[in-house]
């Protein structure tokens, strides 16, 4: 019975990735996970243990994921009805990061890099220009910019406080009355409670001054 099962679920899962038309979500998420996920986690590990060959290999790999992220901008729309277009896509990533082969590493030295030095004198100029034409356009309309982000943060504001409301349902009208009620008359009796002490201590006072008045008097005709 469990070879049964896992035998359909064996076929199930080859159908799944082997069907253009019903793997569509399955293969874009294994793309996903094989041309994102794990490289930034891969990343991260180079990162913290300081390898600098592992740091190597993953600039390498974002580099080459780059480039070929920025082709897929503009040629997704036209090859993406191919059959196993996403199949293809999804070895293509797993050629790039595979050990043995390290494709990032020969996608670079042979295409990426003579391409890059070939036009990198363009490139710069393209980018010192784009950076001046973003900065002219920034002081240009510097009040602009701070009225969009003036009426963002209010708008941000504005929903936090209407989700913080939604969080606190309204009471009851009964409830709201009955506690109202309970809280008027605990000041009532706060208020009652405190002239009981106010009046209580006027007494004592009064008493003591009459008990030293009568003192006085009779050390005055003990005097005499």
């Amino acid at each position: 019975m469990a070879l049964l099962g896992s035998n359909i679920t064996g076929e199930v899962g080859l159908r799944l990735l082997l069907c253009p038309l019903g793997s569509n979500i399955v293969v874009r998420t294994a793309c996903c996970s094989v041309g994102i996920v794990l490289p930034i986690y891969r990343t991260f590990k180079a990162i913290e243990r300081k390898d600098q060959d592992e740091q190597q290999r993953c600039l390498l790999y974002w580099a080459a994921y780059g480039s070929f992220s920025l082709l897929e901008v503009f040629s997704d729309r036209i090859i993406s009805w191919l059959p196993f277009y996403y199949h293809l896509k999804f070895a293509f990533l797993v050629w790039l990061q595979f050990p043995s082969v390290d494709g990032a590493k020969h996608l670079y030295m042979c295409h990426l890099r003579p391409f890059l030095l070939q036009h990198q004198a363009r490139i710069d100029r393209a980018l010192g220009f784009a950076y001046g034409e973003m900065v002219k356009f920034i002081c240009a309309h510097k009040e602009e910019i701070q009225f969009a982000r003036t009426v963002f943060s209010k708008i941000v504001t504005s929903v936090d406080q209407m989700f913080k409301g939604v969080d606190k349902p309204a009471l009851p009208q009964g409830r709201r009355l009955i506690e109202d009620q309970s809280k008027t008359e605990d000041q009532s009796r706060t208020g009652d409670l405190s002239n009981s002490n106010d009046d209580s201590r006027s007494e004592d006072h009064s008493d003591s001054n009459n008990d030293n008045r009568s003192e006085d008097q009779s050390e005055s005709i003990h005097d005499d």
